[in-house]
């Protein structure tokens, strides 16, 4: 009888013994916790991840690979971003979270010589590019602002912004104004045409009468010449 008391006494303290342990143990855990060291995060953008993960443990704490990123400014295989910012205060122990990057996006050219430069623009814009440089050279062949070449080339894979050649049109040719008294509208034209000049005409003359600019006066192609033909007012200047 008084075995059986005994049994049944021991039972409880065995029970009560282990509790104390536990609650001991998870005392002193959470005071090993609240003590721990704390340290400041690393600048870990750019490095590779053997180089950070030895920079990170210096410090106690741990790396955590969580993906890939396009980034056209850190090599592939580099530590493009962090979840936390250089410079913060963590604890020990913390992971710190990285994105890998994968290289700049390869994107393909579209074609945009023969085009104007308002029409490329659009379509560099809506193609998710950039224009770097758009240098301007005079052409007789190709009209003023339309796209000459390009760098890359059409269908190129494309790392950099574009480079564009965009033509500033013909070169200006300065002449002596020649004399376009007493011709018809036909010769007056037909000569105008030679000079690069545009002829303007006043009145419902048969010929001309006066002009503006005066014969030798200087005058660039491209530019108008007023022509007035008989039977109206003469031109001044």
């Amino acid at each position: 009888m008084q075995e059986g008391l005994k049994k049944i006494v021991t039972i409880p303290l065995y029970v009560f013994g282990f509790l104390i342990m536990g609650l001991l143990s998870g005392y002193l855990t959470f005071k090993l916790m609240s003590f721990s060291r704390t340290v400041e995060v690393p600048d870990l953008k750019g490095k590779s991840v053997v180089e950070a993960n030895e920079l990170i443990s210096r410090e106690g704490l741990y790396l955590k690979v969580e993906g890939e990123e396009y980034d056209p400014t850190v090599p592939t295989s580099r530590i493009v971003r962090q979840d936390i910012p250089a410079g913060n205060k963590v604890k020990e122990q913390r992971g710190i979270r990285v994105f890998l990057s994968k290289g700049p996006k390869v994107q393909s050219v579209p074609d945009l010589t023969g085009q104007t430069l308002n029409d490329a623009e659009s379509m560099i814009a809506k193609n998710g590019l950039h224009t770097g440089k758009i240098i301007r050279v005079h052409s007789s062949t190709a009209e003023k602002d339309r796209i000459i070449s390009q760098r890359p080339d059409p269908d190129e894979p494309i790392k950099d912004p574009l480079v564009l050649v965009v033509s500033a049109g013909p070169y200006d040719i300065i002449y002596y104004c020649p004399d376009f008294s007493g011709k018809g509208r036909e010769d007056a034209t037909t000569l105008a045409g030679k000079l690069g000049l545009v002829a303007e005409f006043t009145g419902q003359g048969e010929r001309v009468k006066s002009q503006k600019p005066k014969p030798g006066a200087l005058i660039r192609s491209g530019e108008p010449i007023h022509l007035q033909m008989e039977g109206e007012p003469s031109l001044h200047d």
